[in-house]
């Protein structure tokens, strides 16, 4: 029964009550003047028990109510106080008349002490401006749907983001009643939006492309890193399709890929990409399948890594690599190459002195002989330069004159539809180091233009003077932080292919005829400028042309002429102990030393040359050692001779190492250093310079 149905029940049974009071008053006046029924009279009666019981009935009812509006009360203080959130009901002008649980418990205080508190001393100082305004706009309008406020209690130590909402509620006359606040600490969807802020700003720090994209290739994700790599914004890039977009052609790997990620739920490997600009990029990529909350495939995480630059030091690395493993296997032929041909040179030069009398024809032939020999140990010379296992004297080369005498010698002997070009700044400097070793460099390259050319084209060779700086040394291998001077032989001919680009260097590798080419020719220019201090760069492309650039070292400074004087001195009848495992060698530098007016013991190994010296110190002069014997190397033979006598004069002797580099690795101190090949006047020459 609803309240107002309660009312006029009770007005009702009163009115009934006051009409069995008047029929009753009336029954008694008219029984006193004629007699009333008395089946009137029981019908009030009844009538008045009705009512009772009607209104004990009501009475019920009244009680009941009242039990159920308390339970309600309860329930409703119960919800009030124990709500997770903060609840708060002040007067419109903001003092708290009630609060909950919750919020006594977010500001750290008791209820009590909430109660009749101003609710601004609970905002924080720094936001009580906003306070004010939220006030005045939940009078004006009367609700405010959510705000953010910073909360703040100096006794308890609280201070926490809040989310605010509020109403104003008027009372029963319409006027203004009270404002009722609801509020939640939201200090953990602060810290989770804070996360997310910090790992969106790694995803545009980090240097790696990051991309997301949907199963049919569409991006839609393309942050800093993938700007900065590819060069696309990212309101170019959202929206397109990612293979068209850094793919010149679709890769057979892309399919294979997606299909892998898809099946498995990750791939990774190398892929060729391509920038805004078309510029080739070796990308790491990996992928991983993104699912959605039924697990169901929904994108791909692409992280893209830029190892271009990795790759091509790698490539100079692995190239490296592999002119020092063939250098090692050459530098073991050689050597005993150098020691067949060191007696060859030498006797082709002693029997004319011998037999002085011999016919044309017999010195024509040991001409021959000493000249093949030659050409043999210069076979051998550039084999080993590719591994800087064989340098000559270095003087000053002024650059203008080489890049002059190899215009000259071109001119001269190429064929006339070779167009031929130079461009050399009169003020290009010099550089230190073989003019005979730079002008076979010039001359390989001018050669190899040529050749490139069977129909004509353009030569041109130019120089310019460079300062490299760290972040192209770190980039190049055989590169320092130095001034160079850049030498450039480019040609208009058929190009090379990129599949053999990085074969040219290698030593016996060719693509010419059978006869028309040994191979070797790039294979030592490369030694040739790694003995300089240099590197090579090359780049081609078929049917445009081949650009090479050499790259020396630039000093300052005037030319000057090294010019080795022949001579063939006698001696004075020294005695010399020579030692080499090489019969051949010992006999002819024993007959060669003779012949001049010197002494000689020989020795096969180092213990032999131990035992000789020991017994003739006190008359050995000096010591001819080779350095690669059995039993006992030369090495460990001259550090025992120096161990007996200090002021042994030693030279040594080898096919394999300049003295620089051979007191570079062995720390002993010699008197000199005997290249083999070599012929009677360098020996001679040498052995009378020890004595001066």
């Amino acid at each position: 029964m609803t309240k107002e149905n309660f009312k006029q029940a009770i007005v009702e049974a009163h009115q009934r009550l006051e009409n069995l009071l008047q029929l009753a008053s009336l029954a008694v006046d008219q029984s006193l003047e004629e007699d009333y029924p008395i089946a009137l009279l029981q019908q009030a009666i009844t009538e008045i028990s009705i009512s009772l019981e009607e209104l004990r009935q009501q009475n019920e009812e009244l009680i009941t109510t009242r039990n159920l509006l308390e339970v309600e009360h309860q329930r409703y203080h119960d919800l009030f106080n124990f709500a997770p959130d903060g609840y708060l009901v002040t007067d419109f002008t903001g003092i708290i008349q009630e609060a909950n649980y919750a919020a006594a418990n977010l500001l750290n205080v008791r209820q009590s002490y909430l109660i009749g508190k101003p609710m601004r001393v609970f905002v924080h100082q720094t936001e009580r401006q906003k306070f004010r305004q939220i006030m005045l706009q939940l009078q004006q309008q009367g609700q405010i749907k959510t705000e953010e406020l910073r909360f703040f209690h100096n006794q308890g130590s609280i201070d926490f983001p809040a989310e605010l909402t509020a109403i104003a509620v008027e009372n029963s006359q319409g006027k203004a009643g009270s404002l009722r606040w609801l509020f939640r600490d939201i200090s953990d969807r602060y810290q989770a939006e804070q996360k997310i802020r910090e790992q969106a700003a790694l995803l545009d720090i980090t240097t790696d492309a990051i991309i997301v994209e949907d199963l049919d290739n569409q991006i839609l994700f393309w942050n800093q890193g993938a700007e900065n790599m590819y060069g696309w914004k990212v309101k170019e890039a959202q929206g397109n399709n990612a293979w068209k977009l850094l793919s010149q052609e679709t890769s057979p790997l892309l399919p294979a890929a997606l299909k892998t990620v898809i099946e498995c739920g990750t791939w990774q490997g190398e892929l060729y990409k391509f920038t805004k600009d078309g510029r080739e990029l070796i990308i790491a990529s990996r992928w991983t399948l993104m699912l959605d909350a039924g697990g169901l495939p929904k994108s791909i995480l692409i992280i893209d890594t830029d190892i271009t630059e990795k790759k091509q030091l790698e490539t100079q690395l692995l190239r490296s690599q592999r002119l020092e493993s063939l250098g090692t296997l050459a530098s073991g032929i050689a050597h005993d190459l150098n020691n067949i041909l060191t007696p060859m040179m030498t006797v082709a030069q002693l029997l004319p002195l011998k037999y002085p009398h011999l016919d044309d024809i017999s010195l024509q032939m040991l001409n021959i002989l000493e000249t093949n020999a030659k050409r043999g140990g210069d076979l051998v010379r550039q084999i080993l330069s590719f591994t800087r296992g064989s340098e000559r004297k270095r003087t000053i080369v002024l650059v203008t004159q080489l890049i002059e005498d190899i215009k000259q010698i071109v001119q001269q002997t190429f064929p006339k539809f070779i167009e031929i070009n130079t461009d050399i700044p009169q003020n290009i400097g010099i550089v230190v180091g073989d003019s005979t070793e730079l002008h076979q460099v010039l001359m390989n390259l001018a050669v190899n233009a040529r050749d490139a050319m069977p129909n004509g084209g353009k030569l041109s060779i130019s120089a310019t003077k460079l300062f490299i700086d760290e972040n192209y040394a770190r980039m190049h291998i055989g590169a320092t932080v130095n001034s160079y001077v850049r030498i450039t032989v480019a040609d208009t001919g058929v190009g090379i292919h990129s599949e053999i680009l990085d074969r040219i260097f290698d030593p016996f590798f060719t693509t010419k005829e059978v006869g028309k080419g040994t191979g070797l020719g790039l294979s030592t220019l490369m030694g040739i400028i790694k003995s300089h201090g240099g590197f090579v760069e090359v780049a081609s492309e078929v049917g445009i042309g081949t650009k090479f650039q050499v790259y020396l070292l630039s000093k300052e400074g005037r030319t000057s002429q090294v010019i080795d004087k022949i001579e063939l001195p006698t001696g004075q009848g020294e005695l010399i102990l020579v030692v080499d495992d090489e019969v051949a060698i010992t006999q002819i530098t024993k007959t060669t030393l003779e012949i001049y007016n010197y002494k000689v013991l020989t020795a096969q190994n180092g213990i032999e040359a131990l035992a000789l010296y020991t017994e003739h110190k006190d008359e050995i002069r000096l010591v001819l050692m080779d350095m690669m014997m059995p039993s006992m190397d030369g090495e460990t033979a001259i550090r025992t001779l120096q161990i007996i006598n200090p002021q042994v004069p030693i030279v040594a002797m080898s096919g394999l190492a300049t003295a620089e580099a051979l007191v570079q690795t062995t720390g002993i101190g010699i008197q000199g250093f005997l290249a083999k090949p070599f012929t009677a006047n360098q020996l001679l020459n040498f052995v009378q310079k020890i004595f001066r």
